[in-house]
Parts: structure tokens; sequence; C-alpha cells
């Protein structure tokens, strides 16, 4: 399982599903862009626009789904709740859930981590050698299995990217062409 708001997918985030795939040897990756996420102060671009530059960004990586349960769910979206259902749907499988480092960091202040730790494997991007503080914070709580992946250092950001398209900037190295596409036909993150 890989959520996120994807506001917009960029380069890093289909990197981390593509590596995952790959180095776990999953079978499915789902993509599960959030609905209406608890956690955010800003509000979210429409759902529909996210799903389809997620179905855009993830289209090339072997095995993934994008998902739109979490945007049909009322009410705020838990990776809680999704799992459940994934296991539900796959009571066999070994599941796991992809972060980065930084939701690594403060994992022990989402609504039930203790219920997602004993559901998933936690996968995070490793950058660099050393695990990183939030791989160590995640280690060092109970029940939670941790298992690093091996990432290029890609500082991108979907802020940045937002703050460039507002400031009129290019940012075709940071998202796939398709998805800049997707923003410029759309109009997204234009300035007024």
């Amino acid at each position: 399982m890989f959520g996120g708001a994807f506001d917009p997918p960029h380069r890093a985030h289909v990197a981390l599903a593509a590596a995952a795939v790959r180095q776990l040897r999953l079978d499915v990756l789902y993509v599960f862009p959030t609905g209406d996420a608890w956690h955010k102060v800003r509000a979210l671009t429409a759902a529909a626009d996210r799903l389809a530059m997620a179905r855009l960004a993830f289209a090339e990586v072997a095995g993934a789904v994008v998902d739109d349960r979490e945007l049909r769910r009322s009410g705020p979206t838990y990776s809680v709740d999704t799992l459940r259902e994934l296991h539900a749907q796959h009571p066999q499988a070994e599941l796991h859930l992809l972060m980065g480092e930084d939701q690594a960091a403060g994992f022990d202040r989402w609504h039930a981590w203790q219920d997602i730790a004993a559901l998933a494997v936690l996968c995070v991007a490793k950058r660099g050698k050393a695990d990183s503080t939030g791989i160590a914070q995640l280690r060092a709580l109970p029940g939670v299995r941790v298992e690093p992946l091996q990432l290029p250092r890609m500082p991108d950001s979907a802020s940045d990217i937002r703050n460039r398209l507002t400031a009129g900037q290019d940012i075709t190295k940071l998202v796939h062409p398709s998805v800049a596409s997707y923003i410029a036909f759309h109009n997204l993150y234009q300035s007024a």
C-alpha cells in the first residue's frame, strides 16, 4: 500500500513505488490517493484531478494499481481502515505500507498506529547508508516491523512543485510528462 495526497504525484513518488515493487518482490502495489486528509491544513486539489494524475504517474510501474476507495470514503481517511480492507481482501498476503523518512519520524502520531504495525511491514524510503532518525524511531516502537528501501536522494516535494507552478516555473524534470501535460491542460496550481 502506498497512500498519499499525490498533489501532484512526482518522480520521487514513482521511484519509491518502483523500488518497492522490485526490492520487495511485490505482486501488487495499491496506490491510494487520500480522500479527506485529516492531517492536512490546506485544501487538496479536487479528488478527480489527483486520481487522474496518479493514474498517469504510476502507469509505467509494473504491478501498480491506482485505487480510488479512499476518495470514495466519507469522513476522514485513515491508513488503518484501508489496510483492514486490504487484509480482508487478501487474508493470506503479507501487507507492506510504503512511506518516506519524513512520515516514519512521526508514525507514532498516526491514527491507530499500533493496529497499522500489526497489519503491515513498514517500508521506509532510505536515502543513504545509515538509518535515518525516522527509521531509528520506528525500530524503537513496540511491535513495529521495518523494511528499509534503498532509493537515490531525490529532494522532490509536491509543495515545491505547486510553488514552482504558481511562480510560472518549469516542472518538467520533477513530474512525468503526462502529469505535466494534465496540470497544464487543467490549469492546476496556477496563481490567480
